[in-house]
């Protein structure tokens, strides 16, 4: 991926932390002891990197307004987003549900919401159906201000009178010419979730067909989840396919010039071969479903999107990942190979960070942290890319624990799930012990096991015990330890 260098970003990132430490440090004195906390959590963190995953949740859509990061994932029978100065604390955002509906024909199966603002309104689009799958339809709803967040209140329906009662889901809005179009994945000739593109006159009104892109995709499966990207001259369309519980779902791309009608199928230019796919070496599988921000300060062009960290065919482990994206030399994105879960990335140019470190299995930290054992646990690099460098613990011995020494405000567990695996009991500052599964049914990488809660910014402790026990699904009682992620804000 071609990606302009840092250094002037990083340098000014590090002179902005040099200069407010020097603040702090510099009131100290006159200010008392109060202030030297302050100090203490910019000099404990590593500056200006984050690392996957945002969220537990499929099908991200994110934007940055106003001072926030905004992101919602697909979440079942409600619309919920996470709000975030940084990157790095997404995960740990408490979530806002933003919408959910008294209408039982589409208050179910919510999947895929984004949001945009035209005016001085958002709007928020959705697919829901009554239950049954074939049902699903698009919606729209509008804030009643300013905010993203809402709240929201029902618009309408999203029909285009030559599909007036088929399968329609993954709404995306396209902005060309000053005009406004609705794109989704829906019945055509092509697939059962094909591309369409049908014309809007307004934010939340259908005023023609949809017409049908033939695109293509590696596969004869789906072509669903279109984004677009705004460059170059032209418009960049994206989109996924292959079933989504498959390794190999992935990205392909098509463009339209400016200028150029978007409901003539014959204006859009396919690329051949996938622009966004699985990358093994870096235990990232079925990288799809996406969207595109900005930084901050709009500099950068960056890609949220989901993966798993198996190449089981599963629903199930998908989590949202994002990274930063380069241009080539003709023009078009280069969205570059699926980073791994866990790698450290620059944040977006602009972000206020820091806000987290890490600790590994082996006890190295980049930040004021430590892990330490008690009895005998196993531990290598069997797991290869599934874990965090390369490595965990791992033990079935009743009583044997592990114990994470941090200074922060939030710790998060992120390690193996298996079929092997069992029961943990889990406190923190030693207070009582919460039960934790460690089973599951596919083995995946870097799981969110535990997420504790909110505590005073200081020195804390979690333990984690393993209680040599398991559900009757499971084959043995081993818990593993990888990655524990702590925040500081």
């Amino acid at each position: 991926m071609r990606v302009p260098g840092r250094r002037p970003t990083r340098l000014l990132r590090l002179l902005a932390v040099l200069t407010a430490l020097g603040a702090v440090l510099a009131g100290v004195s006159a200010a008392g002891p109060a202030t030297a906390s302050a100090a203490q959590r910019m000099a404990t963190v590593a500056g200006g990197a984050f690392r996957s995953p945002l969220n537990t949740g499929p099908d991200p859509f994110m934007t940055y307004w106003n001072g926030n990061y905004y992101l919602t994932t697909t979440q079942g029978n409600s619309i919920r987003m996470w709000r975030s100065p940084s990157l790095s604390t997404l995960l740990t955002a408490d979530p806002i549900t933003v919408w959910t509906d008294g209408d039982s024909t589409r208050n179910r199966d919510i999947w895929a919401p984004e949001f945009y603002r035209f005016g001085s309104r958002w709007y928020l689009y959705y697919t829901a159906d009554d239950g049954t799958d074939d049902h699903h339809r698009i919606y729209v709803a509008e804030s009643a201000g300013n905010d993203p967040a809402g709240p929201y209140h029902f618009k309408a329906k999203l029909v285009p009178p030559n599909h007036t009662d088929d399968f329609a889901i993954d709404p995306g809005i396209l902005k060309h010419n000053g005009r406004l179009y609705l794109a989704y994945s829906g019945i055509n000739q092509y697939q059962h979730n094909g591309l369409n593109i049908a014309p809007l006159s307004n934010p939340y009104t259908v005023s023609g067909d949809a017409v049908a892109i033939d695109g293509a995709g590696g596969c004869p499966e789906v072509r669903e989840g279109p984004e677009f990207l705004y460059r170059n001259g032209r418009t960049w369309m994206t989109y996924s396919t292959c079933d989504t519980g498959k390794p190999d779902y992935q990205l392909w791309m098509m463009s339209l010039p400016n200028g150029a009608d978007p409901l003539v199928p014959g204006n859009w230019t396919q690329h051949q071969g996938p622009v966004f796919s699985r990358a093994d070496d870096h235990g990232v599988f079925g990288a799809g479903h996406h969207a595109f921000f900005r930084s901050p300060d709009g500099t950068e062009d960056w890609i949220v999107y989901h993966a798993k960290t198996t190449s089981a065919y599963t629903y199930g482990d998908r989590t949202t990942r994002a990274q930063r994206i380069g241009w080539n030399p003709d023009g078009s994105p280069d969205l570059g190979r699926p980073l791994a879960m866990g790698a450290t990335q620059d944040l977006p140019s602009g972000d206020p960070g820091p806000g987290t470190y890490w600790i590994n299995d082996d006890g190295r930290s980049n930040g004021g942290g430590s892990v330490t054992y008690t009895g005998d646990w196993n531990s290598g690099t069997g797991c290869a890319v599934q874990c965090f460098w390369g490595d965990d613990h791992w033990s079935d011995r009743a009583g044997n624990t592990a114990t994470f020494s941090f200074t922060g405000t939030r710790i998060a567990l992120l390690s193996v799930r298996d079929t092997g695996n069992g029961y943990a009991a889990v406190s923190v500052d030693g207070g009582p012990e919460q039960r934790l599964d460690y089973y599951g049914a596919i083995r995946t990488g870097e799981t969110l096991q535990f997420l504790s809660p909110r505590l005073p910014y200081g020195q804390h402790t979690l333990r984690v015990r393993v209680t040599g026990e398991h559900d009757a699904q499971s084959q043995a009682s081993f818990v593993s330890i990888d990655r524990a992620e702590v925040y500081v804000n």
